[in-house]
């Protein structure tokens, strides 16, 4: 459209972008920092992709002829397999294992809510508590310690709890020299949604407060002195200045959360019990599920049907929250 087009009808010419040289150029830096994290999803989210069919075929691992043109086995084999459409779906929901896929999706998705809940509300205030500290340096070694445990591996973290709570543990020793009963872990299943709890904030929270603290600290500090000089107390300052300014970050990681919590951490529900059958009903999740039917002697397309329906239900879940979200608050909406 020309200048003498636009001015007839009163629409503005919009400006088309074109990747020109200059443009690359001038973008540079930031391509250069987005190409390793899109090399890694091209390599471990899209080639694999194609896999998905696994879920819907009988899959067998053959070995290809001599003259065919895919010697592959993984990819000849799920080619070659016969499909079963929805036959490896039924199994996860048919009357003999219902009850265990209804008890894995209930532990799966009451874990990720208490982690969501509890999770957010310490690692908000641990960045608030960081923030009101008036010694820097007291304030970066607290939070450093509170970082710290992000990398340790949960193989570690699960030695520390056999070593504390196993029969001969120093924990059940104590117990014993002041004549009270053991604690057996590995044995009640009372005590590991407080267990895990408290392993997912000890690993996570520091993490967490990371990209609270950043928005914190970028607020207006003038804000906190107008309105400590009006007689705000510290909640008011919080409920009025910091909170509103943490709502869009905290609704869009909630958003994301959702979208995870079909999914688990599998290290953690794997390593800390032990492989423990006593506390299976409250330990297991979808993840754990898959992994162990992997391992058994079961069709492949029966873990490829669950992982694919917990991948699909969550990204269901995101669509629905992001759209309830933009319907009542558009500006905070992922997209």
């Amino acid at each position: 459209m020309s200048n003498d087009q636009a001015q007839t009808t009163g629409k503005p010419q919009k400006p088309k972008f074109r990747w020109t040289e200059d443009a690359i150029y001038t973008n540079l830096s930031y391509l250069t920092m987005v190409l390793p994290g899109t090399i890694w999803l091209i390599l471990f989210a899209y080639l694999p992709m194609p896999g998905i069919i696994m879920a819907f075929k009988n899959y067998r691992l053959q070995k290809p002829p001599a003259d065919h043109w895919i010697q592959n086995r993984f990819i000849y084999s799920l080619i070659e397999s016969p499909w079963v459409g929805l036959d490896n779906f039924r199994y996860l929901i048919n009357p003999v294992n219902l009850d265990n896929t209804i008890m894995f999706v209930r532990n799966t998705v009451l874990y990720n809510l208490l982690f969501m809940v509890v999770g957010l509300v310490a690692s908000v205030a641990l960045a608030v508590i960081i923030y009101e500290l008036t010694n820097r340096f007291w304030a970066k070694l607290y939070h450093s310690i509170f970082f710290l445990p992000f990398f340790i591996s949960w193989v570690v973290v699960a030695y520390v709890v056999y070593a504390l709570a196993n029969n001969t543990g120093i924990i059940n020793t104590l117990l014993a020299s002041w004549n009270m009963p053991p604690l057996e872990i590995y044995k009640e299943k009372i005590y590991w949604p407080f267990i895990f709890l408290f392993a997912n904030l000890w690993k996570y929270t520091g993490n967490g407060s990371i990209l609270y603290l950043a928005i914190i600290t970028g607020i207006d500090r003038q804000l906190y002195e107008a309105a400590a000089i009006d007689g705000a107390s510290k909640w008011q300052q919080f409920w009025n200045i910091t909170l509103p300014q943490l709502i869009p970050t905290i609704v869009l990681l909630q958003i994301l959360a959702v979208g995870r919590i079909f999914g688990s951490d599998f290290d953690m529900f794997y390593t800390l019990p032990a492989g423990s059958a006593m506390v299976r009903d409250v330990t297991t999740t979808i993840d754990i599920y898959v992994f162990n039917m992997l391992r058994s002697t079961s069709p492949l397309g029966y873990p490829a049907a669950a992982a694919l329906l917990q991948s699909v239900l969550g990204f269901i879940l995101i669509l629905v929250t992001n759209y309830i979200v933009r319907k009542t608050r558009p500006e905070m909406a992922l997209f």
